[in-house]
């Protein structure tokens, strides 16, 4: 799953082929003929976390086309970024695809996106966070298909077993140092995440701080408020209470859970499916992530449903993605690999459904937005290397470089 890694020095456009192969904006004046048949057959490519997925995907794309008369034709990509620039550079892309924050504006920017927000009566379901997220030039260019965000998970087991109770989940940060230090000892390390800004990153929300303003049109990394959550990060992997997964010998927060090598992690509500899948007798629970000296924060994740510029099924691959986002589907999709509801009114459905994701449902309501501004992937790229060697470098320097390169991004952007 996307949110479980950290953003990768993805391949670009530019490197792909040349600085216009990302764009179908370049032809403008030869938009595709839209096909004008009863019957059409779509093509839809995904990235997928695992067969659950892949299957829940299909058996959504079989019912529709059942109740259309339309053929879907799902396939999963191998490295989604790049088979998605390669096929808009031929004018050949999918009708309809996953697209990910941190590669949405590249898309939009480039003319590859068709932007159907306005056909989309109840697009107001979705939270004001989700449709910012995936608007581009103030339109809605796509629906967002689920929702993720951060908890702290617990591995109850070993809570206990230090003698503690619910009444010690942390509520602030004091409290999760107090915990983790606990918790920390033979062979188990309290605190255990990816070395990553989608995980770090909630520590600068919660101090007040986050990458830039809301509107992001200015960089806002070189501040007191970051600087402070980013230290707060240091001085517990400096006491050893907190590791990153890589250094017990785990790829990501829930393997470390799952082998006991944690007592907490921080991940989203993806966990449930990885943890049922691969770690069915470990028995966690799910808290809110401690406060800050601002207050709560968490961050959230999403993808959307792109519809491609250069389709010519653009009307059928709206109503496609019409069915994949109605609330009985995304219920369906939440049940079948974990993701969350973007609808409103489905995520108080699942809310009351699955009990066990209180926390992170709660989250949704103040959770920060991913950054998507164009060319900035490999922004966030650089920043997740130099928050690698975190425990050690200066967090000042750190983000004095993101500020630099975050500004250079705009600027280039604009």
């Amino acid at each position: 799953m996307v949110t479980r890694t950290a953003v990768a020095a993805l391949a670009t456009c530019a490197a792909l082929l040349t600085v216009t192969a990302c764009s179908s904006s370049f032809d403008k004046e030869k938009e595709p003929a839209q096909a004008t048949t009863a019957k059409q057959n779509l093509t839809v490519l995904i990235a997928t976390s695992g067969d659950a997925e892949t299957q829940a995907v299909k058996k959504a794309a079989a019912a529709y086309a059942k109740q259309s008369g339309n053929t879907v034709d799902v396939q999963v990509a191998k490295d989604m970024n790049q088979q998605l620039a390669q096929s808009f550079a031929g004018h050949k892309p999918p009708d309809v695809f996953y697209v990910n924050s941190d590669q949405f504006a590249n898309y939009a920017k480039g003319g590859s996106l068709y932007a159907y927000g306005d056909q989309i009566s109840d697009a107001d379901d979705f939270s004001e966070q989700l449709r910012t997220s995936f608007s581009y030039d103030g339109k809605l260019v796509c629906l967002p298909k689920d929702t993720s965000t951060l908890g702290l998970a617990i591995n109850t087991d070993l809570w206990k077993k230090a003698g503690l109770t619910e009444k010690d989940y942390p509520k602030s940060w004091a409290d999760l140092k107090k915990v983790a230090d606990k918790l920390t000892g033979g062979g188990v390390t309290g605190l255990v995440t990816s070395d990553e800004f989608q995980r770090l990153g909630a520590f600068m929300k919660q101090s007040g701080g986050w990458i830039t303003d809301p509107g992001q049109t200015r960089m806002t990394a070189d501040t007191a408020q970051n600087a402070e959550g980013l230290a707060y990060v240091q001085s517990l992997l400096k006491s050893g209470s907190m590791k990153f997964a890589k250094q017990v010998d785990t790829s990501w927060g829930g393997e470390a859970l799952g082998k006991g090598k944690a007592a907490m992690t921080i991940e989203g509500n993806w966990l449930e499916g990885g943890m049922k899948n691969d770690y069915p007798d470990v028995k966690y629970a799910v808290a809110p992530l401690p406060a800050g000296p601002a207050g709560e924060g968490t961050l959230a994740f999403s993808n959307c449903w792109g519809v491609a510029a250069d389709s010519a099924h653009r009307a059928a691959g709206v109503d496609l993605v019409k069915y994949l986002t109605s609330a009985d589907q995304q219920l369906a999709f939440a049940d079948a690999f974990g993701v969350m509801p973007s609808r409103t009114s489905a995520l108080k459905t699942y809310a009351a459904e699955e009990p066990q994701a209180k926390a992170w449902v709660d989250g949704s309501a103040y959770a920060q937005g991913p950054v998507t501004i164009a060319g900035f992937d490999k922004v966030l790229s650089q920043f997740n290397t130099d928050l690698q060697s975190l425990r050690t470098a200066d967090p000042k320097k750190i983000l004095a470089d993101l500020q630099r390169n975050g500004e250079q991004a705009i600027a280039k952007g604009n």
